[in-house]
């Protein structure tokens, strides 16, 4: 490891320290539903861990993970949709609720480990740019001092804004 990638992971364990009474969400996988006796049986989110939600990181006990799809697990209803993404959330929020999310509480799908080892262009949304651990907090927005996003985030979630 180079001497920004040490920092970055300091940076990290300082976060996790500032973090341990903080919510965590969960993390899941989408399972695809197998047949049983020829009939097929619906998807299903399958547990996966937890991890404090740092905006476009997921932060866990042992990793740095980018975010993925949020979604707010919900009993399956019949409805009609106006676009197939909206019929596609409720498919991923149905099937959360079936792999036994609570109602109501989110779970991050489709998250991908980060190795700060390995910082480039490709390992979205950190780099390193002239030495500096930076974060891409959006896809149209600009990179951003890690240090300083990761302390805005841990104050965020830690004191949350009243009726967040």
């Amino acid at each position: 490891m180079t001497g920004t990638d040490t920092d970055a992971a300091a940076l990290f364990a300082s976060a996790r320290e500032r973090l341990v009474d903080a919510p965590r969400e969960r993390l899941g996988d989408l399972q695809e539903g197998r047949r049983f006796l020829g009939i097929p049986r619906a998807a299903r989110i399958v547990p996966r861990g937890t991890a404090w939600h740092l905006g476009v990181l997921l932060l866990t006990d042992d990793a740095v993970l980018a975010t993925g799809d949020i979604v707010r697990s919900r009993a399956e209803v019949r409805r009609g949709f106006a676009a197939e993404s909206q019929r596609r959330r409720a498919e991923l929020a149905a099937a959360a609720a079936r792999g036994g999310v609570p109602e109501g509480a989110t779970v991050h799908l489709g998250w991908h480990p980060i190795d700060l080892s390995a910082l480039d262009a490709a390992s979205r949304p950190l780099a390193l740019r002239e030495g500096d651990a930076l974060v891409r907090w959006s896809a149209a927005g600009g990179w951003m001092p890690l240090a300083r996003y990761l302390d805005e985030r841990v104050e965020l979630l830690r004191h949350p804004p009243e009726r967040a």
